[in-house]
């Protein structure tokens, strides 16, 4: 077979808590060997997060696959001294202390690359490595909350809204993985590594679009519209006759003409406002109106059918019940099955995109904390009566 596009990468994740692990897995679905390297005594706290059963944290199960799990006390001289051993053997590491805790262990980017020239440091932070808010601790939240999405998120007199899981950690991490490809191309002509600096609160920032622009050039400031849009309309969520709910998006101008020929009143369409986007949005209460009073006199199944042939977008509104039993999902494998010798078979996301010729896999769900020490340490061409020593000393 074909060896995956990452085959012979090798990444030590130091990082925890979840853009940086996440970038990790990512790499590790496309053939990265990912050695994650947690403290002995205090694992990643995503293996507690959220449900758990049999006593085992579910969000490890996909946030840790894919990785050979070691413990390494980095504070220690032992630990120091074993993981400078395993960078002179890696092309990237991962990590997200505040900064200067790796330096405060003399494991710094002069000690790194000076184990290893062609290593990729990937320093992935709240607010990154400098500045006045550097030294900061900070999440994923808090990035929520600077970068402008909170304060866009939610219904026009209600406050601003956070989103229910890890927007701005989940899209740092696909930030981190192209940063981290960026650097490897690079190094391809250079033969150098570097450092990757990725501050949490910038890539959210980067993909709510053109914000400071139009705040730059116009004194304008993008207020809360709850489901509706200000760029385009109609663009809301309505509720059908039988209690279910459905997203309908007009962003292109001939899909919100079809959409009013469907609900009946193809006379809107001759507006002259009716003509652009924005002009559609200032009269969003009207086309509302059209379209959801039609939709509620529908069954679900009857309006997505109505919609589907007249080529309109529509779409039901899912929880994750929805999502396990959809059709296209199973048609793509989005949701996929990996044997688990502590659960058994579990179903999770799949990997992120489908290649044809080098396609990513799931080999293993996370694994238990500090599984492979041994094996990996012994890699390294460590005895066990070395491995032994490093644990009596504290470094394991």
């Amino acid at each position: 077979m074909t060896p995956p596009p990452l085959d012979g990468l090798r990444v030590l994740d130091l990082a925890t808590l979840f853009a940086g692990p996440l970038c990790a897995t990512m790499l590790g679905d496309f053939g990265a060997e990912v050695i994650k390297i947690e403290h002995p005594a205090k694992p990643d706290p995503s293996r507690g997060h959220g449900p758990a059963k049999d006593g085992v944290g579910l969000w490890w199960k996909v946030l840790g696959r894919n990785k050979r799990n070691i413990t390494l006390n980095l504070s220690t001289p032992g630990g120091r001294e074993t993981l400078l051993r395993l960078a002179a053997t890696a092309d990237v590491i991962i990590e997200n202390f505040r900064p200067g805790t790796l330096e405060k262990w003399g494991l710094g980017w002069d000690e790194l690359s000076g184990a290893n020239p062609r290593l990729v440091l990937t320093r992935v932070t709240a607010f990154g490595q400098f500045g006045p808010y550097s030294h900061r601790p900070g999440f994923g939240t808090l990035a929520e909350a600077m970068s402008g999405f909170a304060a866009i998120t939610g219904e026009p007199q209600g406050p601003p809204t956070l989103p229910p899981f890890g927007l701005a950690d989940s899209v740092a991490a696909l930030a981190t993985a192209y940063a981290v490809m960026t650097a490897l191309t690079a190094r391809a002509t250079t033969g150098r590594g570097q450092v990757v600096d990725m501050a949490i609160i910038e890539p959210i920032l980067a993909v709510l679009g053109p914000q400071p622009l139009w705040y730059d050039q116009l004194g304008y400031v993008q207020p809360r519209t709850g489901n509706r849009s200000r760029n385009n309309a109609p663009r809301n969520i309505y509720r059908t006759a039988d209690g279910c709910w459905l997203a309908v998006s007009t962003s292109a101008q001939s899909i919100a003409e079809r959409v009013m020929h469907l609900v009946g009143r193809p006379e809107l369409t001759d507006e002259p406002w009716f003509a652009t986007g924005s002009g559609r949005a200032d009269h969003a209460d009207v086309l509302d109106e059209a379209v959801g009073g039609w939709i509620s006199r529908q069954t679900r199944t009857d309006a997505l059918a109505a919609f589907e042939k007249a080529e309109a977008a529509i779409a039901p509104v899912y929880d994750v019940r929805d999502v396990m039993d959809d059709p296209q999902f199973k048609a793509l494998d989005t949701i996929t099955e990996v044997p688990d010798p502590e659960l058994g078979p579990l179903r999770m996301q799949n990997v992120l995109f489908r290649l044809s010729e080098t396609p990513g896999a799931i080999r293993w769900a996370g694994r238990p904390h500090g599984a492979d020490t041994d094996e990996v340490l012994a890699e390294l061409g460590l005895t066990p009566a070395d491995i032994t020593a490093l644990r009596t000393r504290g470094a394991l």
